[in-house]
């Protein structure tokens, strides 16, 4: 629409309303002067109590956090497809981001956090309704660095103030077997090496409940323990072709990452088997090692109790090695008599097996000095006199104050 004058600046008489951002301003048509520009609203509280700022002295920081919103929305739909997530799982995550993205805290953060709030609000969301998410999935989604993903998570914890459970064990094994590239045909597994999958899992938690109980998870990252568990798992369920594969092969052919502590969590687990299988009765003609002990877990697992009892005390070990050979305690069976099992041989010379105590305690790796009783600590024998001033801290009732007025007037 033409309005009416002429531009200051080349006196042309064709100026123009033009609206730009909603907003009328007076442009001239022939050079492009801006006349007059309209008003705009730089929040929405503003809008609210009808404050206008003019459009230069605006910051453009509304507009600025709506593509990153956008694009933070769309981040985290993506993502929610790619795990086929439910739609509440969706707007549960959404609504997350856009809380967060209102904080002051990530307004000033690098590209690369805000890009991974997005799958922190995702990560929070599947731990809260107990669905099976790892934090290494993600990463491996959003090609992130796990240091990194943590920090952001810890971030968006603390500013919405958010209550995270920790997933549990159980979850975390299924979760883990589910990448596993064991239970359909493909070129590169042999066909001995494939299983199915619900045999796998059961006989696998078994094994995590086990080195839960001997205090082989306390402490530790779960990966390397439910990585060793299933290795053993996967040979026992199959051990005539499967023995001689080992676990860096195993884990290639699962197509996971091997970490580096599974193989000490291993030889944790096998040395645990091994105690275990020196109680049953009918594998002491047997000459168990660590890979003989395999072929017998299934039967080991059905009587964990009783043999996690037996095998494994807490007991001095110095009181069983004065025990002669053949008169144990009652509730155990004399498999010290028994030669023809490593495990009992060596029950027998140590003088006991590992007991029932965390790692830490077990093999400390720093060890706590009591410290030095200062001088004047030392020098105090409990005979020293009492002022005047702290006896009167320890009268409570009137009587005894004004007893002890009238003893000291006297």
């Amino acid at each position: 629409m033409a309005a009416r004058g002429r531009c200051p600046e080349c006196g042309s008489a064709a100026l123009v309303e033009d609206a730009h951002y909603a907003q009328q301003q007076l442009v001239c048509a022939a050079c492009g002067c801006v006349l007059a520009e309209g008003l705009l609203t730089t929040t929405y509280s503003e809008e609210e109590h009808l404050r206008e700022v003019a459009y230069s002295q605006s910051t453009g920081q509304k507009e600025q956090l709506s593509r990153c919103l956008q694009r933070g929305i769309r981040r985290v739909q993506d993502l929610c497809k790619v795990l086929q997530l439910p739609a509440a799982f969706e707007e549960t995550a959404v609504s997350y981001f856009q809380r967060a993205l209102q904080l002051p805290a990530f307004h000033l953060v690098s590209l690369e956090k805000k890009e991974l709030l997005g799958g922190c609000c995702v990560f929070v969301t599947c731990r809260q309704r107990n669905w099976p998410l790892t934090m290494g999935t993600v990463c491996s989604l959003l090609y992130a660095k796990q240091d990194l993903f943590a920090s952001v998570f810890l971030s968006l914890q603390k500013e919405l103030g958010l209550s995270v459970p920790a997933l549990s064990l159980a979850d975390l094994v299924t979760t883990h077997l589910n990448s596993f590239r064991l239970f359909q045909p493909a070129a590169d597994v042999p066909a001995p090496f494939l299983e199915d999958k619900e045999k796998l899992l059961a006989r696998t938690l078994g094994i995590v409940e086990l080195a839960s109980e001997t205090w082989l998870v306390t402490g530790r990252h779960p990966v390397p323990v439910v990585t060793a568990a299933a290795f053993l798992a996967w040979q026992s369920l199959r051990p005539g072709p499967r023995l001689s594969c080992p676990l860096a092969r195993f884990c290639r052919l699962a197509g996971v990452d091997l970490p580096p502590p599974a193989h000490l969590r291993l030889k944790e687990l096998l040395e645990i088997l091994l105690g275990m299988a020196s109680q049953l009765s009918w594998l002491r003609g047997f000459t168990l090692d660590k890979k003989t002990v395999v072929r017998h877990i299934g039967d080991l697992l059905q009587h964990r109790v009783f043999l996690l009892k037996n095998a494994f005390s807490q007991q001095d070990g110095e009181e069983q090695h004065d025990t002669a050979p053949g008169q144990g305690s009652p509730s155990s069976p004399p498999v010290a008599q028994d030669k023809g099992c490593p495990s009992a041989g060596k029950r027998q010379r140590g003088g006991t097996l590992r007991p029932l105590l965390p790692p830490c305690l077990i093999h400390p790796r720093k060890r706590l000095r009591p410290a030095a009783p200062s001088a004047p600590d030392s020098a105090r024998t409990g005979d020293e006199p009492i002022s005047d001033s702290e006896i009167e801290q320890y009268l409570r009732s009137p009587e005894e104050i004004r007893a002890f007025r009238k003893a000291k007037a006297w």
